[in-house]
């Protein structure tokens, strides 16, 4: 007789199911026809919808509690092969509450007691940790969101900021958005040399040309001038048309005798600079090419951010500007012209050529002007700058001539990149031939010796004997 027969089968059940009848889980026990036999109190807390569940199918159970069907039949299918399934979220909504449980089972074996044979299994409240993951989530997604967000303002600034700097003068520049200093109301009196050029006849010239040629001209001019500006470290005020204002001492200063130095050696190489562009702007359409006018003066300045609340320029006022835009007006074409301060600045290091005296428009008394004509020695001149050469068919500039061996040295090595693509372009094999170097003259000589038996008797007596 077998053992089980001696024992009640409620009795084992019950036993059998002593340690999960007070688990904080909802624990059931089903025997193999998935039918419920037997679910602890906890279960019955935390579903009351289902009422007395004996003898129930549990996936029906699941079906009922709201279950989706697809994790019914995963229920179903992976206990039967697998004889265990674990569903980690089972969403089931209680009242108005949304609870989250997951749901754990596996087959139960018994040898002695057949009727042990089944399913046993449990709910786990999940809930409190669903919610605090959904609340989480929703962090990041919040985070990830503004992350997002200031990224794009901070590449719309970016944007916004490169396009502001086309508009500054790059010192201004830095003093807003890298020094981080108000833009507000700040005024200073400070000793700066001023310089004005514009074009002659620039009226005519505009009236004579085409839109597109004319902003070409005009363009590649401002932008030749404003690279030496930049380079001496003069602060560009603004363009006026075709007229460039200049100023040296202000955001940063070097001394006013150094100032008005670099303001001249500045004006000198806009000079050397238009010369050497003539043949370019002719080519755009300029008939004459382009003749310029510059005017220099020094004197006390207020220098500062003048404007509205609606607009700020950061600019000078005073007399020195004044005296600079007269001085432009003055000067003759290709020139540049200088009141006697600068003059008295300058004198040691430039050659000027003393002009006579003439009283502006708008001041009392007349000035002495002079006209520069170049450096005495090189010693404050900024050996930094560019060399230029136009060709009929290349244009070169150095940047750094302070090492011209090496510059001639990058030029060499250019010339021979270039003849070895045109060498291995099969389509230039016809000019290939004219690249190749010429025979020496004493190859010339040898090719073209007689080769008769006479001949080579006579070289044979004046060659030297060893």
């Amino acid at each position: 007789m077998e053992l089980e027969s001696f024992f009640n089968q409620h009795n084992i059940i019950d036993l059998s199911f002593f340690n999960f009848a007070n688990a904080i889980t909802g624990c059931y026990f089903a025997n193999s026809k998935m039918e419920i036999l037997k679910v602890n109190k906890t279960f019955t807390n935390f579903f009351p919808v289902l009422g007395n569940v004996s003898n129930a199918y549990f996936p029906d159970v699941l079906a009922q509690l709201g279950v989706e069907e697809k994790e019914v039949e995963r229920y179903k299918s992976e206990i039967t092969k697998n004889g265990r399934v674990m569903i980690p979220e089972i969403k089931i909504n209680i009242g108005d509450d949304e609870r989250m449980f997951s749901l754990l089972s596996a087959k139960t074996h018994d040898n002695a007691f057949s009727y042990l044979n089944g399913i046993q299994g449990q709910f786990v409240d999940r809930t409190n940790e669903w919610q605090l993951k959904k609340e989480r989530e929703a962090l990041l997604a919040g985070k990830e969101a503004d992350q997002k967000m200031i990224q794009e303002k901070s590449q719309k600034l970016e944007t916004l900021a490169k396009r502001l700097a086309k508009y500054l003068s790059p010192q201004i520049y830095n003093t807003i958005f890298e020094k981080g200093e108000d833009i507000g109301v700040s005024y200073a009196r400070k000793n700066l040399t001023l310089f004005f050029s514009d074009i002659v006849s620039f009226t005519d010239l505009s009236d004579r040309l085409e839109p597109e040629s004319l902003a070409e001209i005009i363009n590649s001019y401002l932008s030749e001038m404003s690279t030496i500006a930049l380079d001496m470290g003069g602060t560009i005020d603004k363009f006026i048309g075709d007229a460039v204002v200049v100023f040296f001492g202000d955001p940063e200063s070097r001394g006013e005798t150094e100032d008005a130095l670099a303001c001249v050696e500045m004006a000198i190489r806009m000079r050397s600079r238009i010369q050497e562009m003539q043949k370019h702007w002719i080519k755009l359409g300029a008939p004459d090419g382009i003749k310029v006018r510059t005017g220099i003066a020094t004197g006390f300045c207020t220098v500062g951010n003048f404007g509205s609340d609606l607009r700020m320029d950061y600019t000078v006022l005073g007399s020195p500007v004044n005296m600079a835009a007269r001085l432009e007006g003055k000067a003759k074409h290709n020139t540049i012209l200088i009141e006697d301060k600068t003059y008295s600045l300058i004198k040691d290091h430039v050659k000027c050529r003393a002009v006579g005296e003439f009283t502006p428009k708008g001041f009392a008394k007349p000035v002495r002007t002079y006209e520069v004509n170049d450096f005495i020695d090189r010693e404050h001149v900024d050996l930094r700058h560019h060399l230029s050469i136009i060709g009929k068919r290349v244009e070169v500039n150095i940047l750094d001539s302070s090492d011209i061996k090496a510059a001639i040295l990058e030029l060499k090595n250019i010339e021979d990149q270039f003849e070895k693509e045109i060498e291995n372009n099969p389509n230039n094999k016809h000019k290939n031939k004219l690249l190749k170097k010429p025979p020496s003259k004493k190859k010339i000589a040898k090719n073209k010796a007689p080769k008769t038996k006479l001949a080579k008797k006579k070289r044979a007596k004046e060659a030297p004997k060893k």
